[in-house]
């Protein structure tokens, strides 16, 4: 029977699935440092962003024969190396994509109407200074019309685009070697539904870091990859320009980032990822125009269900296939 340890949990729709197909999965959570220990007894492991499968790990475990990836990036995996092994690795790209986009909204419209400074002081001060907050929350800003740059556009910044037409926002994509981009746009009617295909040209960099009133980025962060927005980047940004990072820690200098929004260079950023994961930046965390999260673009309950079904699927097909 093949063996899976979903250090980091699995959907219970894509558990069922394995399960039915003939596989046993542990779901009990294994520590970091036992992990490589661990392992001998299982041929594939799942892990989301949390589980580390290093070199050191992988070499302690020839019986290793899959690594699945319960999200896109792969940064917490060695990769080349685990290939240089033979080890299958699988990855759920096209699940959480709708949710991640729809977290970079949930901070954009916190940000714009300052719901994440009122959250916090209405429960202070509500009572007694409701006239004071009023005046001080009411110079909000809608989202129509105004221009997004989406720095990386595959799956997550379409998904992130669609949102934004729909908004009736300017979309300013930006994706290395292409100058013309495609999206699906789903319309969903009480009767039917229709789909649209909707061309786009693509901008270069530095013409969407000084046009854009808002920048979301959207871009893996491969070990050992230069940030892509740092103090430079700033410098080139219009004044009072919001962010939006859903994608990985590291890939905005947060003491830049720190600066430019001290300067109000930066208005306001909203933040999923940190460089320091799990103990991020205190300073971003207590910052007045900062919206923060912890790390939940693809924790969404749709999410994780299509993410254990498109995992459970791959490894299915993968271990089938082995074995004809």
């Amino acid at each position: 029977m093949i063996r899976i340890l979903a250090n980091d949990g699995i959907d219970a729709i894509g558990k069922k699935m394995l399960t039915e197909a003939g596989f046993e999965v542990v779901t009990t959570k294994v520590p970091q440092a036992d992990l490589a220990k661990a392992l001998a007894d299982y041929d594939a492991i799942f892990v989301r962003s949390a589980t580390k499968v290093t070199k050191e790990i992988i070499e302690a475990n020839p019986n290793l024969r899959l690594i699945g990836r319960a999200g896109v990036g792969l940064d917490n995996i060695d990769v080349e190396f685990a290939k240089y092994k033979g080890i299958k690795i699988v990855n759920t790209p096209d699940a959480s994509s709708q949710s991640v986009a729809e977290l970079v909204y949930a901070h954009l419209f916190a940000m714009v109407r300052f719901l994440h400074h009122a959250n916090r002081q209405m429960p202070v001060d509500g009572v007694d200074k409701f006239a004071e907050l009023k005046k001080a929350y009411s110079e909000g800003i809608e989202l129509r019309g105004k221009t997004i740059g989406i720095i990386g556009f595959g799956r997550i910044g379409q998904a992130t685009a669609r949102i934004a037409l729909g908004l009736g926002m300017k979309v300013m994509p930006f994706k290395l070697h292409a100058s013309e981009v495609k999206i699906e746009f789903d319309f969903i009617h009480s009767s039917n539904d229709s789909t649209i295909m909707i061309k786009m040209n693509t901008v270069p960099f530095e013409e969407l870091l000084s046009q854009s009133d808002f920048i979301t980025l959207h871009v893996p962060f491969p070990k050992g990859a230069a940030p892509v927005i740092s103090k430079k980047e700033f410098a080139l940004m219009k004044h009072g320009v919001g962010i939006v990072n859903t994608s990985r820690g590291g890939v905005i200098v947060e003491q830049d980032l720190l600066d430019a929004l001290n300067s109000e260079k930066v208005a306001y950023a909203g933040l999923d990822v940190f460089e320091g994961e799990p103990k991020p930046n205190k300073s971003l965390l207590e910052h007045p125009n900062v919206s923060s999260t912890p790390h939940i673009g693809a924790s969404t309950k749709e999410a994780q269900e299509r993410i254990g079904i498109e995992l459970a699927q791959k490894v299915i097909d993968f271990f089938l296939h082995q074995e004809k």
